[in-house]
């Protein structure tokens, strides 16, 4: 007989029919008469009850049947007697396919901290909180790939390996083949990088936004959707060394139309999630309550569905970042100290305290902030008339902040160049990049969606560790 899945037979109504069913046992109850088996296979978050006769069974073979084990279950489809279900297997056959020591299994059924299961990551997607971050992760994983390619957009595989900064921060993995205990070096004393791999000094890369934007000048309209890296030495809860960025670049965009492609964007995913996810939302919605219900109302967050809703709800506010400067300098939280990193006046880096003031406080909906100070922004953004500001974009969330930072791009060769001396990155270097403004320069456009922050909105967890698989941090690559 061919397996079903726990959740195709807790859909199904098809009483009296003989199912297969395999799993991991969650739990086992019950008396002299009979056990209950709660059998989850990661297609749920629901637990299948699995009846089982204890007559029926040899003795040995039921005691096998613990907590973590991973058992097979041949029988008939019922209505459930009691509470919590509504249909229930009763076993006719019953095999254990891998016992579990019980004595050194780590995942009792009990609460276990986050913290604790980050330390057993190659287990914890046994656990409910840990499955349905799984499901949602690739729910929006198909939603990104499916609402471009409903637009006509052409993903692209960008390097990983690079010999490029995109963003100019130095904060790189290098990536060499040299004997680190025999360094070839050069008669002023450097390293001698032609003697690596690829001749020349390489790195993981931070980004697929340049080679991006070479696709664009032939496709048109494009995306890349990969891991990037970045040596920061963060251990903050929004911070991972190794994280998957979307990033799509359009010819023919400008400003308006990136906001434009943004805002759609992001409440297709948020939408998808809400049409093919509810269950698991509902559980973590539930799960983040619990965990918040001892602070103060004001502390706590936002449902997680109603946040959703939300978003759905509301047409993304546009304003300027000189006016958004302006609204922080003379708010109640700036003038009575309460910000951690107070406003003084135009050019500073909004922080996320900020930017969360904006969206829930000010405007009480998402938010798109234009027109940075050059200072605080990256060469490659198109510079507007007044050549003090870029055409930058952040779409700024509640709870999260800025989700995606985007621009149009400087397409004018001359203008591009001189920004780029001026921020010391070498011309000389990237040729290859400038070559599109040389040879039938178009304006155009992108920006970056990191998945991991999306992931944070969608499923309400608050460490960004908790939403990637296997988590990358100073000190920390395990798995």
């Amino acid at each position: 007989m061919r397996r079903t899945k726990v959740s195709d037979i807790i859909k199904s109504e098809e009483i009296g029919k003989e199912f297969l069913v395999k799993g991991w046992v969650r739990t086992r109850r019950g008396n002299k008469n009979v056990s209950f088996i709660a059998l989850n296979d990661g297609s749920t978050i629901h637990n299948l009850q699995i009846v089982a006769d204890v007559e029926k069974f040899d003795e040995e073979l039921l005691r096998r049947v613990t907590t973590g084990a991973s058992i097979a279950v041949t029988g008939t489809l019922n209505p459930s007697q009691g509470s919590g279900q509504q249909v229930e297997i009763l076993a006719q056959a019953l095999d254990v396919i891998g016992d579990c020591d019980v004595n050194v299994y780590p995942l009792q059924p009990k609460k276990h901290s986050l913290e604790f299961l980050r330390e057993i990551a190659h287990l914890r997607f046994r656990t409910n909180t840990f499955s349905a971050v799984a499901r949602v992760r690739h729910a929006m994983i198909f939603a990104v790939h499916s609402f471009f390619s409903s637009k006509g957009f052409v993903n692209i595989h960008t390097p990983i390996i690079t010999a490029s900064d995109a963003e100019g921060a130095g904060e790189m993995f290098q990536v060499t083949t040299l004997d680190l205990n025999n360094l070839p070096k050069t008669d002023d004393g450097k390293v001698n990088y032609a003697n690596d791999f690829f001749g020349k000094s390489t790195n993981l890369t931070v980004s697929g936004q340049l080679e991006g934007e070479l696709a664009a000048m032939g496709l048109g309209e494009i995306y890349t959707f990969g891991p990037t890296f970045r040596a920061e030495n963060s251990n903050t809860t929004r911070h991972l060394a190794e994280f998957w960025m979307i990033e799509p670049e359009m010819a023919f965009y400008e400003l308006e139309d990136n906001m434009d492609l943004a805002e759609e964007f992001l409440k297709y995913l948020i939408k998808y999630a809400l049409d093919n996810c509810m269950d698991d939302l509902k559980f973590l919605s539930a799960r983040l309550q619990e965990e918040e219900k001892n602070k103060k109302a004001e502390d706590r967050s936002m449902e997680l569905i109603e946040k959703m809703q939300f978003v759905l709800a509301n047409d993304f506010c546009r304003l300027t970042y000189s006016e958004a400067i302006e609204i922080l300098k003379n708010s109640k939280p700036n003038k009575k100290g309460q910000f951690k990193y107070p406003v003084e006046g135009y050019g500073v880096d909004l922080q996320s305290e900020h930017e969360r003031y904006l969206v829930e406080k000010h405007f009480k909906k998402p938010v798109i902030l234009t027109n940075y100070p050059k200072e605080i922004k990256a060469f490659y953004m198109k510079m507007n008339q007044d050549e003090k500001t870029v055409r930058a974009m952040d779409v700024l969330f509640p709870q999260i902040g800025e989700i995606i930072g985007g621009s149009q791009r400087e397409e004018n060769y001359d203008k591009l160049v001189k920004r780029m001396n001026e921020m010391n990155v070498p011309a000389e270097q990237m040729s290859w990049y400038l070559d599109t403004r040389r040879f039938g320069t178009v304006p155009h456009s992108g920006f970056g969606l990191g998945f991991e922050r999306l992931m944070l909105f969608v499923t309400g967890m608050g460490n960004i560790r908790d939403v990637i698989p296997f988590p990358r941090t100073p000190n920390n690559a395990e798995f």
